[in-house]
């Protein structure tokens, strides 16, 4: 599905798989980055989906992983044999995805294990930046859900377009969420002023209020 002259949703319930978080593929030029695998029971239909988007696999430069959770990491390793590409992570999840942990990453909770996944670069701080083409994808360390919750923006056609996969939790102990950060967290996604959310569950949302609103009903 084409959600901007840049962005595609590549995965998720209905497009890979009914287990799979919603994945999104951002393309500039000859580059693109996937954001969020699925739980790898969809891969092959969200590599046909990227084929037919018109991209190359091996164009895949990076693929962002939001959190830890199995329903948005499940597939990375695939996707990394598939593509050569980055996984990018916040070091605080990077590290319950390398030990491979099956309680905090929620694999118990789909009736499987997580295996350990190698993390290519793990964001240290609150942000950083990713060139991508002619594009520029800003990370951003949003905790709450989990520890090392993060969320994406760019700019494409024009408009600030964020990638808060979780937006709407939940929060749960087993997954070491942290109300306060989370609450902290929606109001500093509110400060991006997004014209356009893709969420990970709730798909897409545009216009600026109508973004707001979705925010703002979590908080």
């Amino acid at each position: 599905m084409k959600i901007t002259s840049d962005i595609f949703q590549v995965g998720g319930s209905g497009f890979s798989h009914s287990s799979d978080a919603a994945a999104y593929l951002v393309v500039s030029g000859k580059d693109s980055a996937l954001i969020d695998s699925g739980t790898g029971a969809g891969t092959d239909r969200m590599v046909n989906n990227i084929k037919k988007s018109g991209i190359e696999l091996s164009s895949v430069r990076y693929l962002f992983l939001t959190h830890c959770h199995y329903d948005h990491t499940g597939g990375a390793k695939k996707i990394r044999e598939l593509t050569g590409c980055t996984i990018v992570a916040h070091k605080l999840d990077a590290e319950y995805l390398e030990r491979g942990d099956s309680n905090v990453t929620a694999a118990s909770w789909y009736g499987t294990y997580m295996d350990p996944l190698k993390v290519d670069i793990k964001v240290p701080g609150n942000s950083m930046d990713f060139p991508l083409g002619g594009l520029k994808l800003k990370f951003y360390h949003t905790p709450g859900h989990s520890p090392g919750s993060s969320v994406l923006t760019v700019i494409s056609d024009d408009k600030v377009v964020l990638f808060g996969q979780d937006v709407h939790g939940p929060l749960n102990d087993m997954l070491l969420s942290d109300r306060r950060d989370y609450e902290a967290s929606l109001a500093f996604l509110l400060s991006l002023n997004a014209e356009i959310l893709c969420e990970g569950h709730f798909g897409v949302i545009k216009g600026k209020d109508k973004v707001a609103d979705f925010i703002e009903s979590f908080m």
